[in-house]
């Protein structure tokens, strides 16, 4: 049975043991390049006890990761799930869907559709891959023509434009700069 989320931990640190074996390491080896003891590792990859800010750190950094990177990793990730939602924007078909992090979109559009500057973005990285068709894509100082199996990866906050050349499909991702998870 799953347990609801009121009830799990805020941080799970049993992922130290996960990367520690990835790194094909021991505790004790942990231990000697941390400075951490081998039995407060031990309890920390057991998710028992609390962990200081300075002994996470510590740990990060054997990883070459930040505080918050392992903290971010540790936050008990319980799964998503949303619905799609279908929208027109200029003469494009979208389906998206949206996380905290990222938003994947399905679009369609017909032979001479056309769109400029999309959407309202945030501060993302966006990724276009064709699927089937050709696409026109337009940004600043730059043109692109893209076909099936193209992809390409930019700043969304550069102003672009997608024109169909042939009937297209295509796959975009907006994901949030700066934001793992």
């Amino acid at each position: 049975m799953k347990k609801q989320a009121e009830t799990l931990p805020i941080w799970d640190f049993r992922l130290v043991r996960e990367l520690r074996k990835r790194e094909k390491m021991s505790l004790e080896q942990l231990s000697e390049r941390s400075g951490v003891s081998v039995s407060v590792i031990s309890k920390l990859e057991r998710n028992s006890g609390q962990a200081e800010m300075e002994t996470l750190y510590r740990i990060a950094r054997v990883f070459g990761l930040t505080l918050s990177d392992l903290i971010a990793l540790a936050e008990n990730r319980i799964s998503q799930q949303v619905n799609e939602k279908s929208y027109r924007s200029g003469d494009f078909h979208f389906r998206r869907v949206t996380y905290s992090n990222l938003r994947c979109m399905h679009a369609e559009a017909k032979a001479g559709a056309k769109v400029s500057t999309p959407e309202l973005h945030r501060d993302d990285y966006e990724l276009c891959w064709v699927l089937r068709g050709k696409l026109k894509f337009t940004l600043p100082k730059e043109t692109h023509i893209l076909a099936a199996g193209m992809s390409i990866q930019f700043d969304a906050l550069l102003h672009h434009t997608y024109e169909a050349i042939e009937d297209v499909e295509m796959i975009l991702i907006h994901l949030r700069k700066g934001k793992r998870f």
